[in-house]
């Protein structure tokens, strides 16, 4: 069965070639297709309507090289094609049209350096421990209900607005789902530059100096084929760029971080959507972060979530080799601890039985050799394959015996100094439970709190944030429809519920307020959005509501681009120098509404 589930890694636009007649797809979609895609019973397979939003090139690039590989093997390359074109409803484009020097809204000469009030954003959390904290924001709590739309940008060829930007020395920096990655000016929104990359660009920017008190600076991202990429945040010209892992099904979907003159690089997988097809050996992927130098792009170190390679474990009475340990893929950002010279990922399930213990589990590595110092599993025993959920019994052999609930963590620890001068480490996981973990006694647990109810795409998805005193964690649960969604603060220090509230439906349009994507907080307010596109700012000391924005919507965009808001999913908002930006339209992942568009807010004066 093929699910085209997050179709989002671009093919070489020279490689094309003219599709079958779109006459012939709709056999070969009912066949391979439409079991997923018409059903509505797969949690991560977008429906016909969503997959009408994605460039052909996009479907093409998931089934020839991005996470559909496997599924994508049962079709020629000309049906391939073909299903692109149909599935989309449009030929394959113009390859440049996305790119920078073909926009109406280019920048001149570098504006001169402008007096603003607050502090940038780089990189996924703003800060080392991914804390979602903007301390200087540039506005107050009493400004928030004042936002209002400066510009809108359209992501060109694009069918969700997929990389959280990152906003350094008066330029946003994001990347797209096309592969593009531009550089804008915050105040106009005019572009610099664009550079497209091999694949689909989901991680955030981390931008820094090439070297200690250099003037020039590097953008670093990865992409969904495991690409590895520096560019001159000035020029956008690439640096270096690396593909250290070679499984076919690998992909970077946190954000790498930047600290003291290296680049750790997180990588996770699609292998657990091919895992269960009968002739596929699973499973030979294991998570693994990555050390660069920022400046020559090599390698220093890597260090696998799970300590031995896969192995050739038992075979299909079809001869189909099948392999473990693998899984414990690492799909959310690096968080780094200067002080004991830590960096912690947050961890996947396992692919294959039994589940490796270090699955769904913090995992703390050394800066400088990238050994394990310790790791602190949460739930033992959960071996998941999004493949063997899709079919009904008799499950293929290379399902596991027993699946596990999917509860693994999709969002990063955060690193949070509490109000009293100690440290906290706490992340949120699908099952519906927040945890505090004592970074100064091996990642032990100091208390556990539920704020959802948890599902394999419930619970605690992309984020939460921390401020001084307390975290903030929005929940999906999107499995009960109208009641989904939730954001509760709990203290740092004890674990203890201070506040919790839904979010309703919107007056109008469609209802989905489940509560994926990541929250951001500054003093006095926290920011979550719904998967119906509504963005809102609550009161950290109570809850409630301060202000809201409905993003979906048509939009006039500044670079002439058919601008239109979506969802709210996987990237948060950001609040950088007096400015509030966020993205409309994430539809990666089971989504159904998507959207092209990076939106910039100000108080209205």
């Amino acid at each position: 069965m093929l699910c085209l589930v997050g179709a989002a890694t671009v093919a070489p636009a020279q490689t094309l070639q003219a599709p079958l007649p779109v006459t012939t797809a709709l056999p070969l979609y009912v066949k391979h297709c439409s079991g997923c895609h018409d059903s509505g019973t797969v949690e991560r397979a977008p429906g016909r309507d969503a997959l009408r939003a994605f460039a052909p090139e996009s479907i093409l690039g998931a089934l020839s090289g991005g996470k559909m590989t496997a599924q994508g093997s049962v079709l020629t390359d000309d049906q391939k094609r073909t299903m692109a074109v149909y599935l989309s409803g449009r030929p394959f484009g113009d390859p440049a049209a996305g790119e920078a020097r073909n926009m109406p809204n280019r920048c001149g000469a570098r504006p001169p350096a402008r007096p603003r009030t607050g502090a940038d954003w780089n990189g996924w959390g703003g800060d080392p421990g991914n804390s979602r904290f903007q301390a200087s924001p540039g506005i107050t709590a009493a400004d928030v209900p004042r936002l209002k739309l400066k510009w809108a940008f359209g992501f060109p060829r694009t069918a969700s607005a997929y990389g959280q930007p990152a906003i350094v020395d008066g330029r946003v920096y994001a990347g797209s789902d096309s592969g593009y990655v531009y550089a804008l000016d915050a105040e106009t929104g005019c572009v610099y530059w664009s550079f497209q990359a091999r694949s689909g660009v989901r991680t955030a920017m981390s931008v820094g100096p090439l070297k200690s008190g250099s003037h020039r600076r590097a953008v670093y991202f990865g992409d969904a084929s495991a690409n590895v990429y520096a560019l001159d945040a000035d020029t956008g010209e690439r640096l270096w760029s690396d593909h250290p892992e070679t499984h076919a099904l690998a992909r970077i979907t946190g954000t790498p971080a930047l600290h003291d003159g290296r680049l750790y690089v997180p990588m996770s997988s699609g292998e657990e959507s091919a895992g269960g097809l009968p002739n596929y050996q699973c499973c030979t992927f294991r998570g693994s972060v990555i050390a660069y130098d920022a400046v020559t792009g090599k390698r220093v170190w890597t260090g696998y979530t799970i300590p031995e390679p896969p192995a050739p474990t038992k075979k299909t009475s079809t001869g189909t080799q099948l392999f473990g340990p693998s899984g414990a893929a690492i799909w959310s950002a690096v968080t780094v601890d200067p002080k004991r010279k830590l960096l912690y990922v947050a961890t996947g399930d396992g692919y294959s039985a039994p589940a490796e213990g270090s699955s769904d589990a913090v995992i703390a590595f050394d800066l400088k050799t990238g050994q394990r110092a310790w790791v602190r599993q949460v739930l033992k025993g959960d071996v998941w394959l999004t493949g063997c959920v899709q079919q009904t019994n008799p499950k293929s052999e290379t399902c596991p015996p027993d699946m596990g609930p999917d509860f693994d963590f999709g969002a990063n620890p955060v690193l949070r100094r509490m109000a009293n001068g100690k440290d906290v480490l706490i992340a949120g996981q699908k099952s519906g439970i927040a945890w505090g973990f004592d970074p100064d006694k091996r990642g032990e647990i100091v208390w556990q709190q539920r704020v959802g109810r948890g599902s394999s795409t419930g619970g605690v998805q992309f984020g939460p944030a921390a401020d001084n005193d307390q975290g903030y964690f929005a929940t999906s649960d999107q499995f009960l429809n109208k009641e989904a969604g939730g954001l509760t603060a709990v203290s740092l220090a004890t674990g203890a519920m201070v506040w919790s509230v839904k979010p309703g439906c919107p007056p109008s349009g469609p209802c989905a307020p489940a509560q994926s994507a990541a929250v951001t907080v500054i003093p006095g307010v926290v920011f979550s959005g719904t998967l119906d596109g509504m963005m809102r700012a609550y009161a950290t000391k109570d809850g409630a509501l301060l202000w809201e924005y409905n993003s979906v919507r048509d939009y006039k965009t500044v670079n002439g681009v058919e601008g239109r808001g979506g969802m709210l999913n996987g990237p948060g908002p950001v609040v950088a120098n007096g400015m509030f930006f966020m993205n409309s339209g994430y539809a990666a992942i089971g989504g159904n509404a998507p959207g092209n568009v990076l939106l910039a807010f100000e108080p209205e004066r």
